[in-house]
């Protein structure tokens, strides 16, 4: 094989993958935010689970970046493991459509379809129709891609170090190991697909032998959701582990039904191309296992759970940690379908727990002024540190997806969630602030009258009903947002009445002069945590989101 041949293939795959890659980017782009709303109506059922999966795959043309997408749904809470199972079940079916293009030979189309993309993303200003450009211009690119590798492998059929290869794949365990390795190294079973299509056109390699690779790949596109899910939580490796159960369980089936049944030679009679016959086997075997397995979809779920089950957290475990964000594509790479409702999803929960931390200690704090006990501080101080490496580390997620983020409502969603995570962490600060009093009041062996005591109790009272506000259903529009405006403004209120309150306290004489320092300061706080929860209020509405 001549050197520029090589190159044939290396460039064909690579438009190959280029093609797939701007596809996903325009549907992410197109419909990026709204996926979490598509699917939570779509998958409320099994089979309508199985028929987004399919449509989805079918029009990025890549079950892998569907799987990853899944895998990001799970881990950011926004899908159940037993909702995963179906979309897994459509996506390999889906993208079976890739192999029956190249076989009905569409590729002489490529070239207008490209043409007409490209015409839509630089000629037509609306955003919406570059995006459908965008999709256009990929799958245009993406059959272009298969065609140049095609003409490129022509020459295979006369090398006979590749022929010799070939003819050894007829064995089932090495056509599926060779099968798995190849689509696992390029991540695209229909890139491999589409690859052992033209192979077997060119008579390069036999039916009965391509059928054991083809099983092979199936197995070997499951490294994408593996890579993945490196890192993710626990769930989300459930979802990979259903993803490589559902192709292993097929392959099981498949090769003892090949080497039992006449299956081969009845594709090979009903089927004019080996092309054909390679892209009808991927369909009978995508769709017989999932109709088979359809109804153990939450057998498929159970087990998973049971292979990977949920770690014990060690005694007295203290290690700082994000629960939700992780990365949400393989490979270091960003972007992908349905980043946006991942990353929007990912952060709110992750921004969720940062805030009910906060909240903990702020009830905590004023218990501790109040008891005068010195006993919680531990607690509150391990807390303030969890809410200061939470702030850092969302901020700078934060500070990359904005770069790169390609949906226009998820990258301001992203950005108010940057605010909002600074916000959170100054409600913290003066949590801490508060515990820091009661440390004061008992070395120094302070008392606050009653009437102060009072006061404190209708500070803290007010107050957590304030941040407890940011938790509720309603949040994101402007109704409730004057709900959280006249609570803040009953905070200024209160805090203007109690410094009254306690100058009167002082000219009695009342209150000592440590006393009226740190409640002026419990105040000052108290005023400021209301400052805090507002701006979160207005962020929320901004982006129209909820915690």
């Amino acid at each position: 094989m001549k050197l520029l041949e090589l190159l044939g293939v290396f460039g064909g795959l690579a438009l190959f993958l280029h093609g797939m890659q701007m596809m996903s980017s325009g549907l992410e782009a197109a419909a990026g935010s709204r996926m979490k709303a598509i699917l939570e109506k779509l998958t409320a059922n099994r089979v309508m689970g199985v028929l987004v999966g399919a449509l989805i795959t079918a029009a990025v043309q890549s079950s892998s970046a569907t799987t990853v997408m899944v895998v990001g749904f799970v881990n950011a809470g926004m899908m159940t493991l037993n909702q995963a199972v179906w979309l897994i079940m459509g996506a390999n079916v889906g993208t079976t459509i890739t192999g029956l293009l190249i076989a009905l030979d569409v590729g002489a189309l490529a070239p207008v379809v490209a043409f007409a993309g490209v015409f839509l993303m630089v000629f037509v200003k609306r955003a919406k129709l570059q995006h459908v450009g965008q999709i256009l211009a990929g799958l245009g690119i993406l059959f272009i891609g298969m065609d140049t590798m095609s003409a490129a492998m022509a020459p295979l059929r006369e090398f006979p170090l590749f022929i010799r290869l070939m003819s050894t794949l007829s064995n089932p365990l090495l056509g599926i190991l060779f099968g798995a390795l190849f689509t696992a190294l390029i991540q695209s079973s229909s890139a491999s697909v589409g690859i052992l299509q033209t192979l077997a056109a060119g008579g390069v390699i036999q039916f009965s032998g391509a059928v054991f690779v083809l099983f092979g790949q199936n197995i070997g596109t499951c490294i994408t959701a593996v890579l993945a899910s490196l890192g993710a939580s626990r769930s989300a490796k459930r979802t990979t582990c259903i993803h490589l159960l559902f192709n292993v369980i097929g392959t099981v089936m498949f090769t003892a039904a090949v080497m039992v049944f006449p299956i081969i030679p009845m594709i090979e009679a009903a089927v004019p191309s080996p092309k054909a016959e390679i892209a009808v086997m991927h369909v009978v075997f995508n769709l017989v296992t999932t109709i088979l397995l359809l109804p153990l979809g939450n057998w498929l779920a159970r087990l998973a759970t049971r292979l990977l089950p949920d770690r014990e957290e060690a005694p007295g475990g203290t290690e700082m940690r994000l629960a939700y964000l992780t990365p949400v594509t393989a490979g270091g790479k960003d972007g992908g379908l349905g980043v946006s409702a991942i990353v929007v999803d990912q952060l709110r929960n992750e921004l969720h727990r940062m805030l009910e931390m906060a909240r903990q200690n702020v009830e905590t704090s004023f218990r501790t002024v109040l008891d005068r006990d010195v006993e919680p501080l531990g607690r509150v101080e391990q807390r303030e540190e969890y809410i200061d490496f939470l702030n850092q580390e969302i901020s700078r997620y934060v500070s990359r997806l904005i770069a790169i983020e390609t949906n226009e409502q998820g990258s301001r969603t992203v950005s108010s969630f940057f605010t909002i995570a600074g916000n959170i962490e100054r409600i913290g600060d003066h949590a801490d602030n508060l515990a820091g009093y009661t440390r004061l009041l008992a070395e120094k062996d302070i008392f606050f009258s009653q009437n102060a005591q009072e006061e404190i109790r209708q500070m803290r009272d007010v107050t957590l009903r304030t941040v407890s506000a940011l938790f509720s259903g309603e949040a994101g529009n402007n109704g409730w947002l004057s709900q959280v405006a006249r609570l803040e403004q009953k905070i200024d209120d209160m805090t203007a009445d109690f410094r009254r309150e306690q100058l009167g306290r002082m000219r009695e004489g009342a209150c000592s002069a440590e006393a009226c320092i740190l409640f002026s300061e419990l105040l000052t706080d108290f005023e400021r945590i209301g400052d805090h929860v507002l701006n979160i209020a207005q962020e929320l509405t901004r982006a129209g989101t909820t915690l």
